[in-house]
């Protein structure tokens, strides 16, 4: 009784992930090792997202106002563009010179 009751609660974590995840709808050609991190990765990304966000608007799809297509209540806290900043900008271009500048040299 306890094998299939627990069977059920990974069953349903796994459906909870695909909903939320695209990526583990369909089928995936990637290796196994990466199969597994992004199972992984998945599941990291959702822990932070309940830690940080406790309350995520599209778990209620179904409240969703059909006049305006928001979801009902939407809270203004919730970010809803994000922008580059200048800081980041400046350490990506670094960090993509630095690789292409280590790839060039080996080639």
């Amino acid at each position: 009784m306890k094998h299939s009751s627990a069977r059920n609660v990974i069953e349903r974590c796994f459906g909870m992930l695909k909903a939320k995840w695209g990526i583990l709808r369909d089928n995936s050609y990637y290796p196994i090792d990466s199969k597994v991190r992004i199972i992984m990765v998945c599941c990291l990304l959702h822990k932070f997202l309940m830690r940080e966000m406790p309350i995520d608007p599209f778990d209620n799809e179904d409240e969703v106002d059909e006049g305006t297509g928001d979801l009902a209540g939407e809270d203004e806290d919730n970010i809803n563009v994000v922008g580059t900043s200048n800081e980041w900008t400046i350490f990506r271009d670094n960090l993509a010179q630095s690789m292409f500048d280590s790839w060039n040299a080996t080639n």
